[in-house]
């Protein structure tokens, strides 16, 4: 619901979590940093590095690559609709 006062109501974990039913994601660049705590389970990521993740809608990881391209095109594979968040 929109408050004209407020603007829109934030989105809850839980609605972003069902938000296109499982089939949207999207590419989130980040620092090799903060992929280490994105992907605990991946060993011997160098520091200062551009990583891109794919995320679900709901934040959940499900690839890390060293390139744009390759993490939309892992989601193209996977017919996932990618999204631009700002």
């Amino acid at each position: 619901m929109i408050d004209a006062m407020k603007g829109p109501a934030p989105v809850t974990v839980e609605q972003l979590a069902h938000l296109g039913g499982g089939h949207i994601a999207y590419v989130k660049p980040m620092a090799s940093e903060e992929a280490r705590k994105l992907f605990p389970d991946v060993e011997g990521i160098p520091s200062g590095l551009q990583l891109f993740a794919l995320l679900n809608a709901d934040g959940t990881p499900i690839i890390l690559t060293d390139s744009r391209d390759a993490a939309v095109a892992n989601a193209w594979e996977n017919q996932l609709q990618t999204v631009s968040l700002h």
